[in-house]
């Protein structure tokens, strides 16, 4: 069974926010995000939609 902790629709703690902040503004993809995070990639985009952070496009 995978150790993983789901994160199903849990709201984002601001430890979490701020990673996302440091991670997006050193240019990582949402791919490398969302697995850092242990998040999904929708919601990965989704946060950092909502609280105004870019983040860069795969190429």
């Amino acid at each position: 069974m995978s150790d993983k902790i789901a994160k199903h629709k849990q709201p984002w703690k601001p430890e979490e926010l701020q990673k996302l902040q440091t991670l997006a503004g050193k240019g990582k993809g949402l791919k490398e995000i969302a697995k850092a995070l242990n998040r999904t990639e929708e919601s990965t985009k989704d946060a950092a939609r909502q609280h105004g952070f870019g983040i860069a496009k795969a190429r």
